[in-house]
């Protein structure tokens, strides 16, 4: 791509892909994050008067220029930072400049409104053929309900996902992280990728719509099969599993864990392992379909699971199960980021906001010969201005200045 190298490249798979990031929030931000960590050059825009509003999201450091947020760091690292005002002809005219020179647009308006500003794919498309045009939005580009505002809780509600968690025979209750917003970005980034194979060979780009309700709704599991099939409308279970058993939570002396040895070789193992393996033989618990009735789980094997589990510590458990059988502890924030496991997978990384450095989450994708980059910086408001309109785009001092002086960037 021309002029390429005057902006910083990431090093990875995508190296040398140009993305305009007109997102914010999680809903957006955290896809072409995944996209940076891969190795994009992404370029966040932000209106000079309303930045991300996520920079005033809790937790804050102490950065160079006052506090900064580590949330905002923690979706927005590798970014290149550009203000711009797209309600302003000048701001727009810019936008479509930097759009002919990239590769993808991601951006998450409600359906409608970059089409107002003439910046929706069919009217970027004319000067960039290339161009992969990635919105993520509540219900979609298409359909009904479109144009309603949404959130994630309005994806957890509308997708089915908030009516099926929760303590069995109580009100459902929301999952608890933003699990619409994490998997439409999820998604996007896929579909992006797809998007971006296909436009290599067929030199054509296309617009990739992603819904928030969509992707909850395959969040689902086995709920809308068990409605299509058999009709039955499914509800809050709590920690149990609709029919595999024993498979939940279990109290122990310091907490809680999962077990999960319900098939006939791990509860053959279990058994052995806690001092009880005559109950391999037990002729009323001896097969899975035994163990999954509910009243012999809740009357026999429930009872015993539990003694297993309340005599010992999480760790005494994991050390003595924890090879052999799907025995884990359920683990609170802070053993997590303690964990061993995952400071060995490198899942813990400092991420620099403002001068300051936060230890956020890194990244799950390992690849081994171009491997992912999570550490890195987020960028401060309209950090890269200069590097990417004056430098990248040619954008000339004189005209440059006068977009400062008129806030248009």
């Amino acid at each position: 791509m021309d002029d390429l190298a005057r902006l910083p490249l990431g090093e990875g798979p995508l190296k040398g892909l140009v993305v305009i990031d007109v997102t914010r929030v999680v809903a957006g931000p955290y896809c072409t994050m995944m996209l940076a960590d891969l190795g994009a050059t992404v370029i966040k825009i932000e209106n000079p008067a309303e930045p991300d509003y996520v920079r005033t999201f809790p937790p804050f450091v102490a950065g160079a220029h006052g506090q900064a947020s580590a949330f905002f760091g923690q979706y927005n690292r590798h970014k290149l930072g550009v203000s711009l005002d797209l309600k302003s002809e000048d701001g727009r005219s810019l936008l479509r400049e930097l759009v002919a020179k990239a590769d993808l647009l991601v951006e998450n308006f409600r359906p409608g409104t970059m089409a107002r500003m003439g910046l929706d794919y069919e009217s970027l498309k004319e000067s960039n053929p290339r161009l992969i045009y990635v919105s993520i939005s509540g219900f979609g580009q298409t359909g009904p309900n479109a144009r309603r505002p949404a959130y994630d809780n309005s994806a957890q509600a509308t997708g089915g996902l908030w009516s099926l968690n929760g303590e069995q025979g109580k009100a459902p209750l929301r999952v608890g992280t933003i699990i619409g917003d994490l998997s439409a970005s999820f998604y996007a980034a896929i579909a992006a990728l797809a998007a971006v194979i296909d436009m290599r060979s067929s030199g054509k780009g296309q617009l990739v719509d992603v819904a928030q309700q969509d992707s909850v709704v395959t969040l689902t599991e086995h709920a809308i099969v068990n409605y299509t099939v058999d009709g039955i409308i499914g509800e809050p279970l709590g920690n149990d599993h609709p029919f595999v058993k024993p498979y939940g939570q279990y109290a122990c002396k310091d907490g809680f864990v999962f077990f999960g040895a319900y098939t006939d070789k791990f509860w053959s193992e279990a058994c052995r392992l806690f001092g009880e393996p005559e109950l391999v033989a037990d002729p009323e618990i001896a097969t899975m379909a035994q163990r999954f009735d509910p009243e012999i789980y809740a009357r026999r094997v429930l009872p015993i699971v539990s003694r297993w589990c309340g005599a010992r510590t999480k760790a005494e458990l994991e050390a003595l199960a924890g090879d052999i059988i799907p025995v884990t502890p359920i683990k609170t924030i802070a053993e997590v980021v303690d964990d061993p496991h995952l400071k060995a997978r490198d899942m813990f990384v400092p991420v620099e906001i403002d001068g300051a450095k936060v230890q956020a989450f890194g990244s799950p994708m390992k690849l081994s010969r171009t491997p992912v980059r999570a550490r890195g910086s987020a960028p401060g408001f309209g950090e890269h201005n200069e590097i990417v309109l004056k430098g990248w785009l040619g954008v000339d001092a004189a005209d440059y200045d006068r977009y400062v002086a008129e806030g248009v960037v």
